[in-house]
């Protein structure tokens, strides 16, 4: 579970203050919200990136608020992937564990199982540049969730992908979501994404998160809306 208690958080001129809302154990929730409201802010802020000043923050039944990232069980996928140039698709896997020091047969079991669940084994010895959009998002997924977190946060993951691998990655995150039974929390500005993929809607709007709609279910049309009256009021720049 995901639930934060009255956040707020400084950064420059701008300021989200006293945000709370709560994502259920196992479910898959999406974020929505207009350019520059704070979405990215706030998982940084969930994954120990970035500082609040007051609240509290609770992942998987336990608080974090004061807990280095690492401790935090959260796997998080940035909006540009956030490859390192000089490591390999294999390394990219294996990061999280290496840093951790886990022996190199667990690490290398871990990235096998991971490659072949991601369709990532024909790449392993390559480097980011020449990927695809969508075999970086793949990467950037398989080094999220190397260490099996409780919690994983999504920025935006889909955003460059065309049409055929944006469909393809909806079904890879539902079914590794499934899988992995990870709480996810997804920042997207797209709204049949949102439907397509979600448990739980959240709006981000005016500093404040709050339910904007339940999807009609898993498996549905990415092009079936919410409902009308959500779809006109999650009809943002940018999505």
């Amino acid at each position: 579970m995901i639930a934060l208690s009255g956040v707020t958080i400084h950064q420059g001129a701008f300021s989200l203050c006293g945000v709370s809302f709560d994502v259920a154990a196992g479910q898959y929730a999406v974020l929505m919200g207009k350019t520059g409201s704070g979405k990215t802010t706030l998982l940084e802020a969930i994954c120990g990136l970035r500082r609040i000043a007051q609240g509290r923050i609770f992942l998987m039944g336990r608080e974090v608020t004061r807990l280095r990232p690492a401790a935090r069980g959260v796997g998080y996928v940035p909006q540009d992937g956030g490859m390192f140039s000089r490591l390999t698709v294999r390394e990219h896997l294996g990061f999280a564990l290496a840093i951790r020091r886990w022996p190199r047969h667990a690490i290398q079991r871990r990235v096998d199982e991971l490659a072949e669940r991601l369709g990532l084994g024909h790449l392993l010895d390559r480097r980011p540049y020449g990927l695809s959009g969508g075999e970086v998002q793949r990467v950037a997924l398989g080094r999220a969730l190397a260490m099996r977190p409780g919690v994983l946060l999504l920025d935006e993951p889909l955003s460059a992908l065309d049409e055929d691998t944006r469909a393809e990655m909806h079904d890879l995150l539902r079914a590794v979501q499934r899988e992995h039974r990870v709480t996810v929390l997804h920042v997207t500005h797209n709204l049949s994404e949102a439907c397509r993929l979600a448990d739980l809607v959240l709006e981000l709007r005016n500093g404040r998160v709050q339910p904007a709609a339940t999807p009609r279910g898993h498996g549905a049309k990415a092009e079936a809306p919410c409902g009308d009256g959500v779809a006109r009021r999650l009809r943002y720049d940018g999505g």
